[in-house]
């Protein structure tokens, strides 16, 4: 077989049908995948989360790929009669933006208090300043956790405040997720706690915060991208899926951010909370893999 049509085959096998799409060789002998020209007959209904009911999975994943559109698969079965219910309103987040600023913010104050030495006093550098602050709000066990954290942050009053809203409560909400924020970004061993080590990492002037993104069906999305959940928003931040949690009709089937293959059910609060923690692993695990790809 020639490289063009051995790669074609392997594209061909590697693609499920459930993509929407069929490969194969161009008139050049070159690889090319296509939408589906058509599907298997075969009905298993769905609801995709446009609303609209598809005899099956692959004739959902073929109107996605002719359209261009991301549609998922809400749940198993035709779309049910639209609810009365309004979707919620995006949740309170904190994005790379807000905890860029709180973080910039941070520094420039921190920086006011490094001393020069004199000719009888020995001076303050970035880093004596830094052990100071971690000193006095640290509770002795070595380590800053959020609530220290914050009470550090508030210490200084032009780093309070990192949005324009007026609403005082969405603020300090805001306020304590970008400190969560922060902490993530240079928390080593996961322990959601800062030693000396890791909050002068987090906080140093040169180092360069990256940008993660957030990682859904094999596809990435930027910061501030959303998705639904039928009465729910879903949003990515500082490389995180963020969901609203309201309660929607009781009757209400449950969206999945993948296909679902589960019986109809209920979903509890736990229920719910573990599935956004399943989206998160997911996102971890995808870095994981993508870092060793970089490593090899």
């Amino acid at each position: 077989l020639s490289l063009s049509l051995s790669l074609s085959l392997f594209l061909s096998l590697s693609l499920s049908p459930s993509s929407g799409r069929e490969c194969a060789v161009a008139e050049k002998g070159e690889p090319t995948c296509l939408c589906m020209e058509q599907c298997k007959p075969h009905k298993r209904s769905v609801c995709g989360s446009n609303g609209k009911t598809y005899r099956n999975h692959c004739e959902l994943h073929r109107d996605a790929c002719l359209t261009g559109l991301k549609i998922q698969v809400a749940y198993n079965g035709p779309c049910e009669e639209r609810r009365s219910y309004e979707a919620a309103a995006s949740p309170i987040v904190c994005y790379l933006d807000d905890r860029n600023e709180l973080r910039r913010r941070l520094i420039e104050w921190l920086q006011t208090e490094v001393t020069p030495n004199g000719w009888f006093i020995k001076g303050s550098n970035f880093s004596n300043v830094l052990l100071k602050y971690f000193q006095s709000y640290d509770n002795g066990d070595g380590q800053l956790d959020s609530t220290e954290l914050l009470r550090l942050v508030q210490h200084n009053d032009t780093a309070i405040n990192i949005s324009s809203s007026a609403d005082r409560e969405n603020d300090q909400l805001l306020r304590s997720l970008c400190v969560d924020a922060l902490i993530d970004l240079s928390d080593e061993n996961a322990d959601w706690k800062l030693d000396f080590d890791e909050f002068l990492s987090c906080l140093k002037p040169g180092f360069n915060p990256p940008e993660k993104k957030c990682a859904l069906e094999d596809e990435t999305y930027e910061d501030g991208a959303e998705t639904q959940m039928n009465c729910n928003r879903c949003v990515c931040a500082c490389g995180n899926w963020v969901c609203t949690a309201v309660a929607c009709d009781g009757s209400e089937k449950l969206s999945a951010l993948e296909e679902a293959e589960d019986a109809d059910r209920e979903t509890t609060e736990e229920e719910w909370t573990r599935r956004v923690a399943e989206l998160n692993k997911h996102q971890e695990t995808v870095e994981k893999i993508k870092g060793s790809t970089k490593e090899v």
